[in-house]
């Protein structure tokens, strides 16, 4: 069995498409409109279509999972932040931890949790 994709339910897709493919890099492998494909497995779904599939209301913004990504030019990521043209909430300010890896958790535009931290191997060079 092989993972393939991550799915998250979002309120509008092209808010989404933009937020991860223009910070995050990601591309878009396959557009459905309300169902897209992105590069590294990530799927956004509208909130709507979900709904209907599951038969239920969803909910988003739960702090029990996160998306992690790899960044080791942190300090140019963190000035496009910055530059966002929406108000980008962070969990918690930009951090170095113990080991010289440094991290910054922020929300994307529904709430959910990302984590964007520099390579292990990365952190291991600025030693």
């Amino acid at each position: 069995m092989k993972l393939k994709n991550i799915l998250i339910v979002v309120d509008d897709v092209e808010r989404s498409k933009n937020f991860y493919c223009h910070l995050f890099g990601l591309r878009v492998v396959t557009d459905f409109g309300g169902n897209v494909i992105l590069t590294e497995g990530l799927v956004l779904q509208e909130r709507k279509m979900w709904d209907g599939l599951i038969g239920e209301s969803s909910i988003s913004g739960g702090n029990d999972v996160e998306l992690y990504f790899e960044e080791n030019n942190m300090d140019a990521f963190l000035k496009e932040l910055e530059g966002w043209p929406e108000p980008v909430r962070y969990l918690h300010a930009p951090a170095e931890n113990a080991w010289g890896k440094r991290v910054v958790r922020i929300a994307d535009p529904d709430g959910h949790m990302i984590e964007i931290g520099e390579s292990k191997d990365y952190a291991a060079q600025k030693q």
